[in-house]
């Protein structure tokens, strides 16, 4: 959905971008949002969180919900989501089933928060379009290693 009309006269307004990260799957997993004032691009949140052992699909949708609740929490009425997964994207939309018994309590979860909203729209972008949420779980995976022995 193009930013435009999303935002107009809306009080509090984000584009957030998400991203989860497994590595393995499942495996060392990690959530990571980053909102941003839809009308500056301000940073506001940038944030990355371990997860433990999960896969790379729950993940994603943890860090949706995260950034979701962040979203509520700071006043939002209308939020933009960007995500490279476009399976998160996808099932938010409605447009592929949610068959995952593993997933289905967080995509339902996740729709009641995006329904709280005035205004909610899903995108997916490439991944290049997604760096700093990447960089984020990445970060989040890396704080989890043990340190090297000399």
């Amino acid at each position: 959905m193009p930013q435009g009309g999303l935002f107009d006269g809306e009080r509090r307004a984000f584009v957030i971008n998400i991203d989860g990260a497994s590595r393995g799957n499942p495996g060392p997993s990690a959530a990571a949002w980053v909102i941003r004032d839809a009308r500056d691009g301000q940073v506001i949140i940038e944030e990355g969180l371990r997860l433990g052992i999960d896969t790379n699909n729950r993940a994603e949708y943890f860090a949706l919900l995260f950034a979701l609740e962040d979203a509520m929490l700071l006043g939002a009425d209308a939020v933009r989501v960007l995500s490279d997964s476009q399976l998160l994207v996808r099932q938010m939309r409605g447009e592929y089933r949610m068959k995952n018994e593993n997933l289905r309590p967080l995509f339902l979860r996740a729709r009641r928060l995006a329904g709280a909203f005035e205004r909610f729209a899903i995108d997916h972008v490439p991944r290049s379009e997604n760096a700093d949420a990447d960089r984020a779980a990445n970060k989040a995976l890396d704080s989890a290693r043990p340190p090297k022995k000399s």
